[in-house]
């Protein structure tokens, strides 16, 4: 592999990590940008060692991702009892829990719970409702930050195995 390719490579590398931060932080698209990385690659080495096949699964890949996720939000809230209001609030209080220092993911996750609790309380009122309501946001939340998450290691494999091997 010439050293241009193992910079790009690297770069790519970069860019993915980059990505599966992407998944925590709902600020940075994750998959999409795992798999801009690597069509990025591949148009800049010209398809040598990720070709169109693996460029389609990439795709494909990105698409259930985004698809599953969604999914996943809008069951948890749904079987809950929850509504948007929830799901917002959820957003809000993951980012809050994030900028708090100290707390790291820890405060991710709390912050995403009492988001979504105080959202559904501030639209429900009744606390026993909201709760429930509060709850579904962040297990959908939760169960779709995983599903993103396996989605996009699996791609990142895939990327280094049509490099490497």
């Amino acid at each position: 592999m010439p050293w241009y390719e193992i910079v790009f490579f690297i770069l790519a590398l970069i860019v993915m990590v980059v990505g599966l931060i992407g998944i925590v932080l709902p600020v940075l698209p994750g998959v999409p940008l795992i798999f801009v990385a690597a069509f990025v690659y591949a148009l800049l080495t010209g398809f040598k060692s990720i070709g169109g096949q693996a460029l389609i699964i990439l795709g494909i890949l990105t698409i259930v991702s985004l698809v599953l996720d969604w999914l996943a939000t809008v069951l948890g809230v749904k079987k809950m009892g929850g509504s948007k209001a929830g799901m917002i609030g959820a957003l809000i209080g993951m980012i809050a829990g994030l900028l708090l220092p100290g707390v790291g993911f820890i405060g991710f996750i709390i912050g995403a719970f009492v988001g979504a609790l105080v959202f559904e309380l501030l639209v429900c009122k009744e606390p026993r409702v909201a709760l429930r309501a509060g709850l579904g946001s962040f297990i959908g939340f939760l169960a779709g930050s995983l599903i993103k998450f396996v989605i996009s290691v699996v791609m990142i494999g895939i990327f280094i195995w049509n490099v490497l091997f």
